[in-house]
């Protein structure tokens, strides 16, 4: 083992430094970019702010209300192809997959005319990922493809030159990912940013701060970081636009507690993958939200 000694940071350990500007008022502020891709067909323009694929956050329902103000979604990737269809989201919408086959996700893009994917794995730092990646640009050179998590620039130079226009920037930092914890893995996301900022810059590619922000000033943190998207989760989950039909309809029969939950954890894996496998263990924990009239808490 060979220890890193120099300091890393995360979000609470900086404050943005205020300088002299020209705004006269924060209402002057555009919050539109427009961002050229080193891969798929572009330019991709809106606010950058994308919610995360998680299935208490990345709805169909949260998709259209975030678009209204030009923002993203990395819609969940348990709807079925038909429920897509019948959803006729706005293009701010990524559809959402993992370890697929490029066949598989090929033919799936067509179907629902999307040109925007999310390839989300719990570890980037397979060959196995990477040759994933590149087979898919071979199949869809025009799509904008954002994949991950990695947490350092070696690899975030690797998914970018495989084919990837976003590298997703994050390993554990997520409010309810216990990774580091069970793992042992991670980096300090602050500095990951950093890090990761700069080595895809100089190839001409993205990133998307993904986990750690906990209130409005760790995503200006983020983006003062070098980051090009925040991806937001635990601080949008509880909306209303993230909830259920179910879950809506507990509400107001007086039920007032909820689960919020991470995709690694037992409570996904059961719901999803019939159980947690042998050869793993649940990396995410189960919160609890209980609404207050209309005003979700973290219980």
């Amino acid at each position: 083992m060979r220890i890193d000694s120099e300091r890393k940071l995360d979000f609470d350990d900086v404050l943005i430094r205020p300088k002299r500007s020209r705004l006269k008022t924060r209402a002057g502020v555009d919050l539109v970019r427009t961002f050229k891709l080193p891969h798929g067909k572009g330019p991709l323009v809106g606010v950058p702010v994308i919610a995360a694929n998680m299935d208490s956050v990345g709805t169909f329902n949260m998709a259209r209300a975030l678009s209204e103000h030009q923002m993203f979604t990395a819609v969940h990737k348990y709807y079925t192809i038909e429920q897509w269809q019948e959803a006729k989201l706005p293009e701010h919408a990524f559809v959402t997959f993992g370890m697929e086959s490029v066949d598989k996700i090929t033919d799936t893009l067509k179907k629902l005319g999307r040109t925007r994917l999310c390839l989300d794995i719990a570890n980037g730092y397979t060959e196995m990922f990477v040759d994933l990646i590149r087979d898919i640009r071979a199949a869809n050179p025009d799509i904008v493809l954002m994949a991950g998590n990695v947490a350092t620039p070696d690899m975030t130079e690797a998914l970018i030159l495989a084919g990837a226009d976003i590298v997703k920037v994050g390993i554990g930092p997520g409010s309810v990912c216990t990774t580091r914890m069970m793992t042992g893995v991670g980096y300090p996301q602050l500095s990951a940013v950093i890090e990761c900022a700069d080595a895809a810059h100089g190839l001409g590619g993205l990133i998307c701060a993904d986990g750690g922000c906990k209130t409005p000033g760790d995503v200006a943190k983020a983006f003062a970081a070098g980051a090009d998207f925040v991806m937001l989760g635990g601080m949008l989950a509880g909306h209303t636009e993230a909830l259920s039909d179910d879950q809506l309809a507990k509400i107001k029969d007086g039920d007032n507690t909820l689960e919020y939950y991470g995709m690694s954890s037992a409570t996904a894996m059961n719901r999803y993958s019939g159980g947690v496998a042998k050869h793993r263990a649940a990396e995410g924990r189960v919160q609890q939200i209980q609404y207050k009239g209309d005003v979700a808490q973290a219980v």
